[in-house]
């Protein structure tokens, strides 16, 4: 005989792990940001050894224009919340990457700024919990759809229009609040899974996404901009780590000179944009982030549709 669903027991279920996964604490969260880097790390290493052995390693002035360009992305990223994918994912496309191989590259360089980023974040209090566990799983499971469909099926391109547009206007309405000085009180977060599955797999697909669509729509909700930005940043490490587990698997690791130049670029610009979120004030914040969305977007719809 088949078992009764029990509903009843399906629901304590539910609410047994959800109490659990609420008791995580900021310190369980830093440690297995740590661990999980430590993974990666090694893998990355062995994979640059062979790539030096096999004589395709090589050290010259494109290594040093994406440590700028990593530096600077992370600044603005970890300052604002957004646009470390998209900056470095244009500037990756432009050099004539494929698309799938700009995300990939991006995102194998996100898992070590963001982590930095994260425990830096969380050091200076600018995390909220609870919206960290409304974004981090359903995050994670939309990182995961959208690097396969990019890896196997997808050209990333064909959506990435559209999402700019619908981010430009949302920079407006941003950009207009943070200026009239009319930023909403703080409500109930609404919609914070729904947000995050979407951020992520378009994020995978387009090879940015997830600061500018989830950092977006919180604050546009009247949440507080810094911690928004700490907790987008923090939630971005897991949701990066699972597209790049699903990238290596399909396309292994590729040009190793940029990741290492981007990676190095972000983690040492990751503390500084921590302390500059702790530091700037909301109404700057707002129009900080809404400006930036609006010239970032703007510039995708002209280059894409025009």
């Amino acid at each position: 005989m088949h078992p009764v669903f029990n509903k009843n027991q399906y629901m304590v279920t539910i609410s047994s792990i959800r109490k659990k996964v609420s008791k995580v604490s900021f310190s369980q969260i830093g440690w297995t940001i740590l661990l999980l880097k430590g993974i990666m790390i090694v893998y990355f290493l062995s994979q640059l050894l062979r790539e030096f052995h096999a004589g395709s390693l090589v050290f010259d002035q494109t290594f040093f224009l994406f440590l700028l360009a990593g530096f600077v992305a992370q600044v603005i990223d970890g300052a604002l919340g957004m646009a470390y994918g998209v900056s470095c994912t244009s500037l990756l496309l432009h050099f004539g990457l494929a698309p799938k191989l700009a995300s990939a590259s991006v995102h194998t360089a996100e898992i070590f700024t963001t982590g930095v980023s994260g425990l830096s974040h969380i050091k200076f209090g600018n995390i909220d919990k609870s919206l960290f566990l409304k974004l981090v799983f359903p995050g994670v499971i939309g990182a995961g759809v959208g690097a396969f469909l990019l890896a196997d099926l997808l050209d990333g391109g064909v959506i990435k229009p559209y999402i700019a547009a619908y981010l430009l206007i949302l920079g407006v309405y941003i950009l207009y609040k943070g200026i009239r000085n009319r930023v909403a009180e703080k409500k109930p977060v609404k919609r914070a899974g729904l947000l995050a599955l979407a951020g992520s797999l378009l994020d995978a697909i387009g090879g940015g996404g997830w600061g500018p669509i989830v950092t977006s729509n919180l604050i546009n909700q009247g949440q507080d901009p810094r911690q928004v930005i700490g907790t987008v940043n923090t939630a971005e490490f897991f949701v990066t780590y699972v597209a790049t587990g699903v990238f290596m698997f399909y396309l292994g690791v590729q040009h190793g000179q940029i990741l290492l130049g981007l990676i190095l670029g972000g983690v040492l610009a990751a503390p500084l944009g921590a302390v500059l979120a702790s530091k700037i004030k909301k109404q700057i914040l707002c129009v900080l982030v809404g400006g930036l969305i609006v010239i970032t977007s703007a510039y995708t719809v002209i280059t894409t549709w025009f």
